[in-house]
């Protein structure tokens, strides 16, 4: 993809704040010197069984890049692909759980698109708003800060042994919960403190979105290993092999910026690279500033630290 977009024809726009140079989450667009726009989309098939949880995760999903620049959601589109003889009771359960999830975000929703398709497809493109000067891009990182995330990793591994029969019901519910639980939270209180960088931990993993942290920021990034939360389950389903696609990619994709400097188990390497659906924020911030921010938002902790560029943009210690 960076290949095709580096043949994308640009032309200079001040008021573009953040673009697509940096792989960064949202769009920022500055309309006033006291306000911008941030603009996101996303979509994708559905990874549960229930439509009316799938709608709601779909949502909780969309919304996240604008938390993720330290932004407020305030209207969206949603995009659908339905089967033309697809179950309409379906269809109005994935709309509704989407519906609500917005209404909880304080989100309108002012309409959408759909078109028809075998493979059932759903999300939306979300507005929000932020102050020009104070929207937190993927690039901010600088070295000696602390990363914290604020959820923990596995959904992806979870949701494919889903399909394949094997999960836990429990295990279920609770990668179930965590992907409807919105990045709001997390938005607002990383607001209190002297934020660098952020990115949410989306479709190419904790390694991927912490590549392109690390690379936007011209720093390395440092993650511990053994910091790094799973859902229950998550490791035992990775070592059976219950790894989706989407993880084998983010390896290919991201695997040679990466150093690891001690021996890691086959099911947890995989985890790293696992891709998350409704995933944490990867916060960069000062160092005495993590415990604060661990205390104001409980399940927020410390992965890592950025530090000075290496060979590597990703260090595995």
């Amino acid at each position: 993809m960076d290949q095709v977009l580096a043949t994308v024809p640009r032309w200079a726009d001040e008021n573009v704040l953040l673009g697509f140079d940096t792989a960064d989450d949202a769009g920022v667009y500055k309309l006033t010197a006291e306000l911008a726009l941030v603009q996101t989309v996303d979509f994708f098939t559905p990874i549960v069984d229930d439509p009316y949880t799938f709608g709601a995760i779909a949502a909780a999903n969309s919304l996240s890049d604008v938390y993720a620049m330290g932004g407020r959601p305030i209207s969206s589109l949603s995009i659908l692909a339905w089967p033309a003889k697809g179950d309409t009771e379906d269809l109005s359960a994935i709309l509704k759980g989407g519906a609500e999830k917005m209404r909880e975000a304080g989100c309108s929703i002012l309409g959408g698109h759909s078109v028809s398709n075998d493979e059932i497809m759903f999300g939306y493109a979300v507005t929000g708003l932020v102050h020009p000067a104070r929207y937190k891009p993927n690039a901010g990182a600088r070295a000696g800060d602390a990363l914290v995330f604020t959820k923990s990793v596995g959904t992806g591994v979870i949701a494919t042994a889903l399909k394949r029969g094997i999960a836990a019901d429990e295990h279920v519910a609770a990668s179930m919960r965590q992907m409807l639980t919105l990045n709001r939270a997390a938005c607002e209180a990383m607001l209190l403190f002297d934020v660098h960088g952020c990115t949410d931990v989306t479709g190419f993993g904790l390694i991927g979105h912490a590549r392109e942290m690390a690379l936007a920021s011209r720093v390395t990034l440092e993650i511990a290993v053994d910091a790094v939360r799973f859902l229950a389950g998550a490791v035992e389903y990775a070592r059976q092999g219950a790894v989706p696609g989407g993880l084998k990619n983010n390896r290919e994709f991201a695997s040679c910026a990466v150093e690891s400097r001690r021996e890691l188990p086959r099911e947890i390497e995989d985890l790293l690279y696992d891709p998350q659906t409704s995933g944490g924020l990867l916060i960069s911030l000062p160092p005495d500033q993590a415990e604060p921010l661990e205390q104001a938002l409980p399940g927020a902790y410390r992965i890592g630290r950025a530090v000075t560029r290496q060979e590597k943009a990703i260090v595995l210690i």
